[in-house]
């Protein structure tokens, strides 16, 4: 089972148990984060894809670790001028641990404890 999930302008296929590089998120090492923005959740030969999210579809995750990309060199140079400009970048990313996928909403305590009165 796997979803396809919107954040930080991307989309990212997630799987329970794998972890997952994204966009810098506001967060301490190990909080939990909920993506609610899912394209498409595929289960087997199963899939639902929202229009354009799936309605009370949620994937869970704790956040590992806060870190910076590999650097990149951006050159850039105008012939036969004498123009050089040499830059250098590193994006930042957040480390997530991909923990449950719900395909459906959660149920509030107060839900609960009606269908368990019943």
């Amino acid at each position: 089972m796997f979803a396809i999930v919107e954040a930080g302008g991307k989309q990212y296929q997630l799987e329970e148990g794998r972890y997952i590089d994204i966009e810098k998120l506001e967060g301490a090492v190990d909080e939990k984060v909920v993506f609610d923005k899912i394209v498409m959740i595929v289960n087997g030969k199963k899939s639902k894809v929202g229009q354009p999210y799936v309605s009370g579809a949620s994937v869970e995750g704790k956040i590992v670790k806060h870190d910076k990309a590999k650097k990149i060199i951006v050159f850039k140079q105008r012939p036969k001028k004498g123009y050089r400009k040499k830059q250098g970048h590193r994006q930042q990313f957040t480390r997530v641990m991909i923990s449950k996928i719900r395909t459906t909403a959660k149920k509030s305590s107060k839900e609960e404890a009606v269908e368990s009165a019943e």
